[in-house]
């Protein structure tokens, strides 16, 4: 079965062809960065109308890679939801054209459900049930996967996504968007013990709370300078990513002790970071817990993973009509 994905969340205008859920014939990735950079973050407008532009040839290309044809697809899939509003009306318009014109499928497929399915496209022998945190700019969940299709939230942020968080620092500290990237190369020439941040408590066991640590960093800067210094910026991104490193860590382990997991597995932008692989990685070996993760082309937006958990969705019955609409928020399927 050949389903042809669309991914459009947030700043990356994405299409794929994806055979069978596992296979991917062709990933074509449109992203904004460097336009967002000059604005230190996304903005909305901006990401729909470059949408609107790209769009069509992205999928385009997409086909042409996987040397077929729209009436070679068995389905078309996309992402709805959750998302930036005006970025996601534009995928799912498009979708729903291309559905409609081919007398296809129509596949909605949850954005986090996505980063979650990477896992599939990297390792082959992954099967449900696992234990997942999912970490990226706008989402901070550890999730049990009990099916392709049936998921149970176990822990969530509270506040700022460990993303935002690592993002809004790194602007504190005079990086360019997007800013982890900038943390993660700058923590490994820096002291992680040089400067103190708290880890704020959350009142259910398994959430997250990063704002606390976001301000804690600003704080710190603009404190260091009123009085005339300058912070040790390599230094302090090392303590950052430390202390953000460690609460996921903690969390997510102390989770999969409980829960009697023995299979973990890592998802969304966030999984990109050097020291959450390694950190994670140490400790489900500790544990003596199976640990996968996403290749790094997989870990940012892109439409190889909605065509993968598309083609589960459809296995599961989950298709929609032409009144498909994009939502901004949406809960994930909870059992």
């Amino acid at each position: 079965m050949k389903i042809l994905a669309i991914e459009s969340s947030c700043d990356e205008t994405a299409a794929a062809v994806v055979e069978n859920g596992r296979t991917v014939l062709s990933s074509v990735i449109s992203t904004q960065i460097d336009e967002h950079k000059l604005y230190g973050g996304v903005v909305p407008e901006i990401a729909s109308r470059r949408h609107c532009e790209n769009i069509t040839g992205v999928v385009k290309e997409a086909l042409e890679r996987a040397d077929a044809a729209l009436s070679d697809m068995d389905a078309v899939a996309v992402t709805n939801a959750p998302g930036l509003i005006g970025a996601l009306l534009v995928g799912v318009s498009f979708a729903k054209g291309l559905a409609a014109a081919a007398d296809l499928p129509l596949i909605p497929v949850h954005h986090i459900k996505g980063h979650i399915a990477a896992n599939y496209l990297t390792s082959s022998e992954l099967e449900p049930p696992f234990l997942c945190l999912v970490v990226s700019g706008g989402h901070t969940h550890i999730v049990k996967v009990t099916d392709y299709t049936e998921l149970e939230v176990v822990g969530k942020t509270t506040d700022d996504a460990a993303g935002e968080a690592f993002d809004k620092a790194a602007r504190a500290m005079g990086f360019p968007y997007p800013g982890g990237v900038y943390i993660d190369r700058a923590a490994k020439s820096g002291d992680p013990a040089k400067y103190t941040l708290p880890i704020p408590k959350t009142q259910a066991p398994y959430d997250f709370s990063f704002s606390g640590l976001k301000t804690a960093v600003i704080n710190l800067i603009h404190n260091t300078r009123q009085k005339g210094g300058e912070p040790d910026v390599n230094s302090l991104a090392a303590c950052f990513q430390q202390t953000a490193v460690t609460m996921l860590k903690d969390k997510f382990i102390s989770a999969a002790l409980e829960l009697g997991e023995k299979k973990l597995a890592l998802a969304g932008g966030v999984a990109a970071n050097s020291a959450l692989r390694a950190a994670l990685s140490d400790a489900a070996k500790l544990h003596g817990m199976e640990f996968y993760l996403p290749d790094l082309s997989l870990c940012t937006d892109n439409a190889a993973m909605i065509g993968c958990q598309g083609y589960y969705e459809y296995l599961a019955g989950n298709v929609a009509d032409m009144s498909l609409n994009a939502y901004a928020t949406k809960k994930l399927h909870c059992l």
